[in-house]
């Protein structure tokens, strides 16, 4: 069997999100996995914890199964707060 993921999707159901891509819209394509939390959606877009959240909430409520990227920046690396850092993005997620 073979599966089709998508590399983000934003939270909400419909509106004026130009470039995003709904769960339904994914659902729609037979996907079945969906990354989110990727460090570049973090530093360029902003996304918070909380935000992200709302991405695995509503992968889980579409029936996709959300794969979580966590991980350190180059600065918190060298500041040795990887652990944290790790932990505050599986909790928050």
């Amino acid at each position: 069997m073979r599966h089709l993921g998508a590399q983000n999707l934003h939270p909400e159901k419909n509106g004026a999100y130009t470039g995003e891509i709904s769960a339904e819209m994914l659902r729609a394509l037979f996907a079945t996995h969906v990354i989110v939390g990727h460090s570049e959606r973090r530093t360029y877009f902003g996304e918070t914890d909380a935000f992200i959240n709302k991405k695995v909430l509503t992968s889980l409520a579409n029936q996709l199964k959300p794969i979580l990227c966590v991980g350190e920046n180059l600065a918190e690396r060298e500041n040795g707060s990887t652990l944290a850092v790790v932990q505050r993005h599986v909790e928050g997620g």
